[in-house]
C-alpha cells in the first residue's frame, strides 16, 4: 500500500487547487481534500518546487485555505474486471444508479463507489496449472460474463516471466479473494484476483505485436461503408455542426456495426441527449445477439453539468476499459462524443494554470493529446497468438460547423477516416448527413475501387452542374449535363441516405451492400436517350422510388425478386 502523505491548500482559483506538501509527489497521483466529513478526489497536475497544483473533480464552494490533503501515491485508476458490461459510470467509474440509490436525484459531492460489486460471487474455471510459466495479461481462466468469456489475465504490472505456484479450484470466488499465487524471478510473490486495477493514462501494452488496421469494420451504414470505411482497429471522427445528428449517427453504428463490445463515452453531452441513450439501450434488441443491447456495453457519463475536470478523466476511462477487453481477443468499438468538450475542460484547466495559450486559447499541447488519444487505438497479437482491437471514433463540435478550428484540425492529422456532417444535408433531412464531398477515408473499401472512384466522381458532377443551374436556371443548362445532375441525384437519393426508422434500410449488410452499389453502378454507367429533360427527371424518380421499396425489402425475398424484376423492365 502507498504511503500516505499530507499538505495543505495555499490557493484556490475554481476547480484549480495549490497545496504545500513536504517530501515527495508523484505527477498525476490522487489526493483528497479532506473538508469536514467529506474527501474530494483530486489528481495532481502540475508540481513546482514545494507546491503542488491540482484539479479537483467536484465543485469546490466551501473550500478553505489551510485545509487538509491527503497525497496517496497511487495514480487515478479504474477496476478491471467482471462485471463492466451493462454498467453506467461517471468519469471517475462511480457507478451511477448505485450512486443515484444513495443520493437520490441530486449526486452529492465527495462520494465514491467501488466500481465493482466486491460481494458477488463468480464462477471461475481455471485454464493455468501449477508450475506454468506465465507472464503479463496470460490467462489464468474464466468467468461467464453476460454473453462472452471474461479472462482472467495475470496483472498487467508484473515483468518478465513468472511461475504459477499455486491456482484455486474450480467454483464460485469474490473479487477480493486470491485466485492464483506468482512468483517473478527475483522469488517475489504476487497474488491475482478476478480483478485488477491499472492507471487510465497509462495504455496497457501487454501483448506481443501491434498490427496495422486493414480489415474493414462494418457498420452497415452505406455512406460509411462503401464511400469512406473505417478499419477495424482504425480511427475515425465526425465533426458537424449542433443537431446535425452525430449522436444517432453514433447511436446506429453501436448497434450494428460487426464488434463484439461497445464503450460510449458522453464526455460533457447534454443531459438531455444522455438521458436518451440510458434509455434507449436496455430497450434495444441486439441484432447479433437477440438480448438487450446493452449486455455488451458499458456507457461512461460525464454530462456537460457534472464538474469540468472529470470531463477530462472519463476519454481515459473509456478508453483504458476498451483496452481491457481487448485483451482478451475480443473487437472494441469506442465511441467518444464528444471530444470537442474534452479539449474545452483540458483549455478551462490549461487557463487557471496561466500557461501560454495557443489557437483560440486551447493549450499548445492540445494536439499532442488528442494524437495520444487516439494512438490507443489499433490491432494487437496477443501473446497467446489470438488477436483483438480497439477502434476509435469520436465527435468533434466545432462552433458554427467550421471545421478550420483546431479541436478538428488536431483531429484531422491523427484519425484514419473523416465523416464531416454539413448543415446543408442535415437542414434537407438528408440522413446520414455526412457530405460525400468533404470527407474521406485512408481506409480500403469492400467495394471495388474503381466503382468508388466513380460513385465520388458523379455526385461532384452532379454538384458542379447543380451550381450551374442556381445561376442560369434550367433552361440554360444542356441535356447531358442535366442527366448527370440526375444521375447523381439518383444515387445520393437511394444509396447513401439510409431510414432509421425502417427496420431493414437501417442497416444493410456487406453481402447486400455490394451487390446493390454494383446494380446501381452499371445504372450511373448506361448511356440513355432522352427526348427531353422532363422525361429524364420522370424516370430517374420512378426508378429512385423503386430503389427505395428495394432498400425496404428483406434480402433475396420475394418481395426483394419483384422489385429488382421491375427495376430491370424500366432499364
Amino acid at each position: 500500500m502507498a504511503l500516505k502523505r499530507k499538505g495543505n491548500i495555499t490557493r484556490i482559483n475554481g476547480n484549480m487547487v495549490t497545496v504545500a506538501f513536504k517530501g515527495f509527489v508523484v505527477q498525476n497521483e490522487v489526493a483528497y481534500i479532506i473538508h469536514g466529513e467529506e474527501r474530494l478526489k483530486s489528481e495532481i497536475i502540475r508540481v513546482r518546487g514545494k507546491n503542488a497544483e491540482m484539479q479537483v473533480y467536484e465543485s469546490t464552494s466551501g473550500l478553505n485555505v489551510g485545509e487538509e490533503v491527503e497525497l496517496t501515491g497511487e495514480l487515478l485508476s479504474v477496476e478491471l474486471g467482471p462485471g463492466l458490461l451493462g454498467q453506467i459510470f461517471d468519469g471517475l467509474q462511480n457507478p451511477l444508479p448505485q450512486l443515484a440509490e444513495q443520493c437520490g436525484f441530486f449526486l452529492k459531492r465527495g462520494i465514491y463507489l467501488e466500481a465493482l460489486p466486491d460481494e458477488a460471487k463468480w464462477d471461475f474455471t481455471a485454464s493455468a496449472k501449477k508450475g506454468n510459466k506465465v507472464r503479463a495479461a496470460d490467462k489464468l481462466g474464466f468467468v461467464q460474463e453476460k454473453i462472452f468469456k471474461h479472462f482472467i489475465m495475470v496483472p498487467f504490472g508484473l515483468e518478465g516471466a513468472l511461475e504459477v505456484l499455486s491456482i484455486v479450484e474450480n467454483g464460485k470466488y469474490n473479487l477480493k479473494e486470491p485466485i492464483a499465487k506468482l512468483k517473478d524471478l527475483n522469488g517475489n510473490i504476487h497474488e491475482a484476483y478476478l480483478e485488477q486495477s491499472w492507471p487510465v493514462k497509462i495504455p496497457i501494452r501487454a501483448y506481443s505485436e501491434k498490427l496495422k488496421p486493414q480489415e474493414p469494420l462494418v457498420t452497415k451504414m452505406r455512406l460509411i461503408d462503401s464511400l469512406f470505411p473505417v478499419a477495424r482497429g482504425g480511427t475515425y471522427c465526425i465533426p458537424g455542426p449542433f443537431g446535425a445528428g452525430k449522436t444517432v449517427l453514433q447511436q446506429l453504428t453501436s448497434q450494428h456495426a460487426e464488434v463484439d463490445i461497445v464503450i460510449i463515452a458522453a464526455c460533457g453531452e447534454r443531459a438531455g441527449e444522455v438521458v436518451e441513450t440510458l434509455r434507449t439501450f436496455p430497450e434495444i434488441s441486439d441484432p447479433k445477439t437477440g438480448k438487450p443491447l446493452i449486455d455488451r456495453t458499458v456507457i461512461i457519463c460525464n454530462t456537460s453539468s457534472m464538474p469540468v475536470a472529470a470531463r477530462e478523466s472519463s476519454v481515459y476511462t473509456a478508453v483504458t476499459i476498451a483496452e481491457y477487453y481487448r485483451q482478451m481477443g475480443l473487437n472494441v468499438l469506442l465511441l467518444a462524443d464528444s471530444t470537442s468538450r474534452w479539449a474545452q475542460a483540458m483549455r478551462e484547466m490549461s487557463g487557471r494554470l496561466e500557461e501560454i495559450p495557443g489557437e483560440e486559447a486551447f493549450p499548445a499541447y492540445l494536439e499532442s493529446r488528442i494524437a495520444s488519444f487516439y494512438e490507443r487505438a489499433g490491432v494487437v497479437k496477443l501473446h497467446d497468438g489470438s488477436t483483438g482491437s480497439v477502434t476509435i471514433g469520436g465527435t468533434v463540435s466545432p462552433a458554427g460547423g467550421n471545421f478550420e478550428e483546431p479541436v478538428t484540425q488536431g483531429t484531422l492529422k491523427v484519425v484514419g477516416a473523416f465523416h464531416g456532417l454539413s448543415r446543408e444535408r442535415s437542414d434537407a433531412r438528408r440522413y446520414p448527413a455526412i457530405d460525400p464531398l468533404l470527407s474521406w477515408s485512408k481506409y480500403k473499401s469492400f467495394i471495388d475501387e474503381s466503382h468508388v472512384k466513380r460513385g465520388h466522381d458523379i455526385l461532384l458532377k452532379s454538384h458542379n452542374v447543380s451550381q450551374m443551374m442556381k445561376v442560369i436556371g434550367e433552361e440554360g443548362t444542356s441535356l447531358s449535363d442535366y442527366v448527370d445532375y440526375l444521375k447523381g441525384e439518383f444515387f445520393d437519393f437511394v444509396y447513401l441516405q439510409q431510414n432509421a426508422f425502417d427496420e431493414v434500410d437501417q442497416a444493410t449488410t456487406s453481402e447486400r451492400q455490394i451487390y446493390i452499389f454494383n446494380f446501381i453502378y452499371n445504372i450511373l454507367e448506361a448511356e440513355f436517350d432522352f427526348e427531353d429533360k422532363n422525361k429524364a427527371l420522370h424516370f430517374f424518380q420512378k426508378l429512385g422510388q423503386q430503389f427505395r421499396g428495394l432498400n425496404s425489402a428483406k434480402w433475396k425475398d420475394k418481395e426483394f425478386e419483384k422489385i429488382e424484376k421491375e427495376i430491370s423492365s424500366l432499364l
